[in-house]
């Protein structure tokens, strides 16, 4: 089960990021498309060319007939979402930033009592936020409130929050689990690529 959960995790996360791109591309070259028809109309009248004036005024009329002004806000939905589920994978894999100087400076038993109480504040926090959004998405469900563009219920946008938050909360929840059995902190390390290694796990101050 977690190892489906971690697959999920990955693909919606690389499926929201797919979408977002795809949607700025095409409405980047929507736009684009747009004013080269305009300019091409422009140079056809002025150099009386008729027959392609006529061609540049029907190819501007079709792509300006095509709306995408949903285009920008659905963009932004789909990158709340994938950074509510991106915060989570961090955690699973470790590359959320720590500053740990000064854990560090501290004998093994008091280190282990900070790094504690640091993984179990993340727990409590962002269970605290699985509530906090939970009730808010319940207002905004009840309140019927609806997106400028995509006139989409604005508490599916907002249920990323709660269910980010929730993933998040599992994530910190298995981190201090591992850390408390096995003395190990999951780190991400910068010449790590993923599928050429099998350690995803380094101990506190050691070495793969």
């Amino acid at each position: 089960m977690l190892r489906m959960l971690d697959r999920f995790e990955e693909i919606l996360i690389a499926a929201l990021m797919a979408a977002a791109v795809t949607l700025i591309f095409v409405a980047v070259l929507h736009r684009f498309s747009i004013g080269y028809a305009a300019d091409l109309v422009r140079f056809a009248r002025a150099n009386n060319m008729p027959e392609l004036q006529a061609w540049a005024r029907w190819v501007f009329a079709n792509i300006n007939a095509i709306k995408l002004t949903w285009a920008q806000e659905a963009c932004i939905y789909l990158f709340v979402w994938m950074a509510k589920f991106g915060a989570a994978y961090g955690v699973r894999i470790g590359i959320h930033v720590g500053v740990d100087m000064l854990v560090n400076m501290l004998d093994d038993n008091r280190r282990r009592v900070v790094t504690i109480i640091a993984m179990s504040g993340g727990v409590i926090f962002t269970a605290i936020l699985v509530w906090i959004g939970s009730t808010f998405v319940y207002h905004v469900g009840v309140g019927g409130q609806i997106s400028a563009d995509l006139e989409m219920p604005m508490w599916i946008v907002y249920l990323a929050v709660p269910l980010g938050s929730a993933l998040m909360c599992f994530r910190f929840i298995q981190a201090l689990h591992l850390y408390i059995t096995k003395g190990i902190i999951i780190h991400h390390e910068l010449g790590h690529v993923d599928g050429v290694e099998d350690e995803s796990a380094v101990q506190h101050g050691g070495h793969r």
